[in-house]
């Protein structure tokens, strides 16, 4: 299994997620680029098709056969133009809420702003307690977000958050072969009832769950559930 993280989440961030996982699966997280321990920087493009490559890249270089591909937000939206890309490369498809902001689409509901402000933030060692206050994580995630965000590259961050809007993976959703499960959160304000409707329809072997008392960042608030609907969609 490999799994692709979000915008501004490193693949430490995701340890918790993959510890969980490898009780049936190898599994392999992905530092993005800019992110974590990955190149970074303004010579690097951060478009989907670099993003996809990067992941068919790793897939190779490791041998693995046809691995499940599990991405949450940006990193489901990476999934997606990995299997249109590169069908032959990957197993099933989880897709864990991702953004469906494009051209001609309602923006994303998280503005830029919000993670550059808190990539400044932590990067200056604060925001701690108003996470602590403000998330229901544990104390030990708090603490990887704050170590670990500040590696993400802030041009990394703002192309991505552009590509967001600029970049359209519903063109893609048809031609996917992979069978996909697309996971989304009831109070994550990213994917609705209606968006969930709309990707199922488009590609042909899909089904769709939605976490309850989850927003978002969906493993963070509702790590059982999550664990419980890939594995199962996995066995099945």
């Amino acid at each position: 299994m490999v799994l692709l993280p979000g915008i501004t989440t490193p693949a430490a961030m995701w340890e918790f997620v993959g510890e969980r996982l490898a009780s049936r699966n190898d599994v392999y997280v992905l530092d993005n680029r800019g992110r974590g321990l990955s190149q970074g920087g303004s010579g690097l493009a951060y478009g989907l098709d670099d993003y996809a490559a990067d992941t068919a890249g790793l897939i190779q270089a490791l041998g693995l056969d046809r691995p499940a591909v599990v991405g949450h937000s940006m990193g489901a939206r990476i999934a997606v133009r990995l299997a249109k890309r590169c069908p032959a490369a990957i197993g099933k498809l989880v897709l864990a809420d991702p953004p469906v902001s494009g051209p001609g689409r309602r923006p994303y509901p998280m503005p830029l702003k919000f993670y550059i402000d808190s990539w400044r933030q932590v990067s200056r060692g604060q925001g701690y307690d108003e996470m602590k206050d403000g998330l229901p994580w544990s104390d030990e995630q708090l603490e990887l977000r704050m170590e670990w965000l500040p590696t993400c590259d802030l041009t990394g961050i703002i192309e991505s958050y552009e590509s967001f809007h600029e970049e359209d993976i519903h063109s893609d959703l048809p031609g996917l072969v992979a069978e996909t499960l697309l996971i989304y959160a009831e109070k994550g304000g990213t994917v609705s009832e209606s968006d969930a409707d709309e990707i199922v329809e488009l590609v042909k072997k899909s089904r769709k769950q939605r976490i309850d008392g989850a927003g978002h960042m969906i493993p963070w608030d509702q790590l059982d559930r999550f664990i419980d609907a890939v594995q199962a969609f996995l066995a099945n």
